[in-house]
């Protein structure tokens, strides 16, 4: 109610998620400045004032003693955004970097037990564990994003079990239960780790749904749009960045501003370039990227390590790829075909593999079509290579 009032009277590029935020730190910090709103908020001071006085002129907000939330203002958020019961000592622990690890000191023995009993990674999905500390600060990223409480989450795959993390940190965030509001939802292709988040919901009262979806097949219509952000760790090859990233904007609800959460192996610059031609080609922008994020167990291909992407959504968001998805897919597929692919301009056919006119996907669309120019292409026939031809 008042987030679309007040942006009804104040059209802002950035869109509603700015809104939300104001209006939350309000709450969470009673009586803060309008020049700190616009520190937190990243807005310029005139721009954070406009939307206070909405807030203001909706009964959100009010000016006394700095900016703080009206009566009314304190129970649409604790009831609408789920906030009723928040821990907030543990709340503003996570968000310091140097209290989060003993503020949560009881929580990761837990997660260590259950991710020990994880099933076995199939290398054949590109799937690779990583460690619980991880799988917890992704959680806590999102809380530091806006992106948590009260909100609709999805995990694009979750060997990594992030569902589970957030679901046992709301648990510690509101201890005295009740809190119904946040909802995750992991979409997978393995039924084993599927059963096995679905058991440890059940054991743990978690607020999990998992679907069981191969994501090379259009995503069921039923679950467009629903989402507020999401996760993945997707195969490391650029058509896996491309289809997992494809299937979570059309999850996503559209609207400006939805974070995503790309966990992504370090990559050549070359790789780098082909990648962030996929963000902007699919309407998205780069908000921040932390690099030696994500640990693993064993993955010694990316030396244990890989950086976390934080991507939002514009009003030009689209997927790359919204049929079905017939191209090589995992890192022993890429290896292992001879790809021809079209050019959508001039349609020029060029083959792309260990044999081919070029090495890999991402150097054929850095260079460009040798005819035209053009960088988007249609894959129209792969080859599965014999062990004579590699």
């Amino acid at each position: 109610m008042y987030i679309e009032q007040a942006s009804r009277n104040i059209r802002l590029q950035e869109g509603t998620q700015v809104i939300e935020q104001l209006l939350l730190e309000c709450y969470l910090n009673p009586g803060i400045s309008t020049k700190e709103l616009a520190r937190k908020t990243l807005l310029p001071t005139p721009v954070a004032a406009a939307i206070k006085r909405e807030l203001i002129n909706a009964g959100a907000l009010m000016q006394e003693r700095g900016v703080r939330c009206t009566t009314n203002g304190l129970a649409w958020i604790e009831q609408q955004w789920g906030y009723r019961g928040l821990n907030f000592p543990l709340y503003r622990a996570l968000l310091d970097d140097t209290k989060w690890r003993e503020s949560v000191k009881d929580l990761l023995p837990v997660l260590e037990e259950l991710f020990s009993l994880r099933p076995t990674v199939d290398v054949q999905l590109d799937q690779s564990k990583c460690t619980p500390e991880t799988s917890l600060r992704r959680a806590i990223l999102c809380l530091k994003q806006h992106a948590l409480i009260g909100k609709k989450i999805l995990c694009v795959g979750d060997d990594d079990l992030v569902s589970v993390s957030v679901g046992l940190l709301l648990q510690r965030l509101f201890p005295d239960g009740g809190h119904t509001v946040t909802k995750v939802n992991v979409f997978d292709i393995d039924e084993r780790f599927l059963s096995y988040i679905e058991s440890i919901a059940k054991e743990w009262g978690l607020s999990i749904g998992c679907h069981r979806l191969d994501l090379r097949e259009p995503l069921p219509s039923s679950l467009h749009s629903q989402y507020d952000c999401f996760f993945t760790d997707p195969p490391y090859t650029l058509q896996g960045i491309g289809l997992f990233v494809s299937r979570g904007i059309q999850a996503l609800k559209k609207e400006k501003g939805l974070p995503i959460f790309l966990s992504f192996a370090h990559k050549s610059p070359e790789f780098m370039l082909a990648m962030q031609r996929e963000f902007v080609r699919m309407g998205l922008t780069v908000s921040a990227n932390f690099p030696q994020f994500n640990a693993y167990e064993g993955a010694e291909m990316i030396a244990n390590r890989s950086q976390m992407f934080i991507l939002r959504t514009t009003d030009q968001t689209k997927p790359e790829y919204s049929g079905t998805f017939n191209d090589a897919l995992y890192t022993g597929e890429v290896r292992q075909t001879l790809r021809t692919y079209r050019c959508k301009r001039c349609l020029r056919e060029v083959y792309v593999g260990i044999s081919g006119q070029f090495a890999t996907i991402e150097q054929l669309k850095n260079e460009g079509c040798t005819g035209c120019g053009h960088d988007i292409f249609d894959m129209i026939a792969k080859k599965q290579l014999s062990r004579e031809d590699r």
